[in-house]
């Protein structure tokens, strides 16, 4: 083939390579290399070729081999790191683009490439000062506007993250993703209508925007809108059926709304998913599905794998000298009037503060309320860590040699997990917030029980069991009950009939669990069902259902939200508490049989299930502990309609509060600290985690 006749065939090949028609392009690249192997117009453009064919490999081998040909090109190394990015080769990727970049030091192009490389190695700063300077080359780049506005939303810098997608709107005014982005700044910085507008204009810009939709879905969810939210993660749906997480969002809010309309037959199917592996559920909203911790642990795994990785980008952790107090770092969201709270602050003030030092993470709203002034007096140190990264919060810890970091989050709201995944400490607990596994191998140890956790069950945890030798649940004897005395009158209770009580949020309310509270309800002649009341859709729901089943509406009374001490007063009105399945009341039990209120549950397998059995075991009140539907339904009925057996309970629940270990937060704290103290000369040891067994 002359020399004249290639450049004819290269032209010829451009043209179809311009119009898209690929395969004829190939053809005529390998054609002109078949007689010139050496040619660097086609080794080059078919490199390229390949890559729009998303061959990476076959595109690594012809840039490599025209690289050896012709060593100073940089649009040689540039295709090479593009191929090395694609295919996760993420250091290498920049290498290349370092070599681009030396001979062609005014290619934007290059410089922006180079920062999604650092980007994806989460080496955010790295990413940042690469598009600045492709801003600087082409400041027409609403692309690398929109990334560097990524970023600074990941580093909490929302000032600057909001300033560059309005540069990048300014650039670019119809590019719905600008405005998507936006709106996720703008929600995390509570602005929440301008946020709406935001994901709104996005939407109206580009009607197919699968996460403009899941982004409105999530703070309409926040915001507890969830009827929108479900029609905006539904609209996601149909537009990708495969959006990952949407499907279990969806099953969850509508389990919180009550709204049992083909539940069961949606579960079902959902969890043949999880069971294959599939990213359909939050592990969060999984766990009022299945009752199943060989389940759950999928779920977990999948999510952590899948959105919180291990980052080892920090490095490893030198081993420090052993000091004369071990570091606790407690990390959460919510440190204000909240349940944790009510849970841990007394466990936070009868540390041992010769033998611990007390460090709160906070990365929660900035509530100065009655509980957080009492943990605020009860740490150490404090310390608000809400405006900046994740990556940052874990070097914090790390510099201040925090030696066990405590997630009291886990995958509940507003948690932050990937504090962890850069191992903000050499020790890492799950803890109290999230009832089951992380699913993730750089969370060492779950505080549990035996109860919780049957030797039998450690298979289906990530982390190893540190078992404490009664519940796991720490408990605040101090909390404050308010002195008013309700009648039954005042919170629209009969003045005669048994009164049921749950007062656990709506979500954990499934069909099965209404069902068997029917099936008592209409066994007791005058009974009650005393439920938390949320909305009036979901009450009105409630109301349908009961009807549905032989009840009528005047045998279900909602009470109302109050201020904790008064909700822990109304207590003494209620005869029996009847718990959920499969997520047990957690803190909701704890108010019960503090206030001398017997809670009857039914065990389930998974640790969520199982959180009253732990406390009724810890309480001495094991008779109260169910196996069986069956049982559960019999023993509530028995104890309606016996006042004599139900009165003994009540005498016995209030002899064993001051004698048996649930509310001993003393004893509670002694035995924390000791499985702490094992956790800690395990580490100082050199040896790996191992379970835990605390007497």
């Amino acid at each position: 083939m002359s020399a004249q006749k290639i450049i004819e065939s290269l032209q010829e090949g451009i043209s179809y390579h311009r119009r898209g028609n690929l395969q004829e392009a190939r053809k005529i690249y390998s054609a002109i290399l078949g007689q010139d192997g050496n040619n660097f117009d086609a080794l080059y453009l078919l490199s390229l070729i390949h890559h729009e064919l998303r061959n990476y490999k076959k595109t690594l081998v012809l840039s490599s081999k025209a690289i050896r040909l012709y060593p100073q090109s940089s649009l040689l190394y540039l295709c090479r790191g593009n191929a090395l990015f694609e295919l996760c080769q993420y250091s290498d990727a920049i290498e290349n683009y370092d070599k681009a970049i030396h001979f062609q030091p005014d290619n934007a192009n290059i410089f922006y490439n180079r920062g999604n490389a650092y980007q994806q190695l989460h080496r955010y700063e790295a990413a940042i000062e690469n598009y600045d300077k492709a801003i600087h080359l082409q400041p027409d780049n609403a692309d690398a506007y929109i990334n560097r506005g990524n970023l600074f939303g990941e580093l909490k810098k929302y000032k600057d993250a909001i300033d560059s997608y309005q540069k990048a709107i300014n650039l670019e005014p119809y590019r719905s993703v600008c405005y998507s982005n936006l709106g996720n700044i703008l929600q995390q910085t509570h602005q929440y209508e301008a946020a709406i507008k935001s994901y709104d204009k996005a939407i109206s810009l580009e009607p197919n925007n699968i996460d403009a939709y899941v982004n409105l879905g999530n703070l309409l969810r926040e915001r507890k809108n969830y009827e929108v939210a479900i029609e905006c993660y539904t609209k996601a749906l149909l537009l990708d059926p495969q959006v990952e997480f949407i499907p279990g969002s969806i099953y969850h809010l509508k389990q919180s709304l009550c709204d049992w309309t083909s539940l069961i037959t949606s579960r079902s199917h959902l969890i043949k998913e999880v069971n294959k592996k599939k990213l359909v559920f939050h592990p969060f909203d999984f766990l009022s599905a299945k009752d199943s911790p060989s389940a759950q642990k999928i779920c977990a795994e999948n999510y952590a794998k899948k959105t919180y990785p291990a980052n080892n980008s920090l490095g490893v952790i030198p081993l420090h000298d052993k000091k004369q107090k071990i570091s606790l770092g407690y990390f959460s969201a919510d440190f204000y009037n909240h349940a944790t709270s009510h849970l841990i602050a007394e466990l936070i003030e009868l540390h041992n503060k010769k033998k611990f030092e007390l460090v709160a993470f906070s990365f929660g709203p900035n509530i100065h309320d009655e509980s957080r002034q009492r943990l605020e007096g009860a740490f150490h140190q404090f310390i608000d860590v809400s405006g900046i990264s994740d990556q940052e919060v874990a070097l914090l810890s790390r510099k201040m040699e925090i030696d066990i970091a405590i997630d009291l989050k886990g995958y509940t709201q507003d948690s932050r997990p990937g504090i962890f995944s850069y191992r903000a400490a050499p020790i890492q607990v799950n803890y109290l917030g999230y009832p089951g596994t992380m699913g993730s191998h750089y969370i060492d140890y779950l505080i549990a029980d035996h109860t919780l956790i049957p030797t039998s069950s450690q298979q289906f945890y990530t982390e190893k069991i540190a078992y404490l030798p009664n519940s796991y649940q720490a408990n605040d004897t101090k909390r404050k009950v308010s002195l008013n005395a309700f009648s039954k009158f005042e919170l629209d209770l009969p003045e005669k009939g048994f009164i049921f009580c749950c007062f656990n949020n709506s979500w954990k309310i499934t069909p099965e669990t209404f069902d068997s509270w029917a099936r008592i309800i209409n066994q007791v002649e005058g009974s009650v069902l005393w439920l938390l009341e949320s909305t009036p859709q979901i009450k009105g729901r409630l109301i349908k259902e009961a009807e549905l089943r032989g009840i009528s509406k005047d045998r279900l009374i909602f009470a109302k939200k109050m201020p904790l001490g008064k909700h822990l007063s109304r207590h003494h009105l209620a005869d029996l508490f009847l718990d959920t399945l499969p997520v047990n009341a957690h803190t909701t039990a704890s108010d019960a049989l503090l206030m001398g209120l017997p809670v009857l549950t039914l065990r389930g397998e998974s640790f969520a299930g199982r959180v009253s059995a732990s406390l009724l075991n810890a309480i001495g009140l094991s008779e109260l502990i169910t196996i069986t539907q069956v049982e559960y339904e019999n023993l509530a009925i028995k104890l309606a309609t016996s006042p004599v057996d139900l009165q003994s309970i009540k005498e016995k629940l209030s002899t064993n509060k001051s004698t048996k270990p649930l509310f001993d937060s003393s004893l509670f704290v002694k035995h924390i600290e000791q499985a702490y103290i094992e956790m800690h000369d395990r580490y100082q040891s050199s040896l790996p985690p191992e379970h835990i067994y605390i007497l």
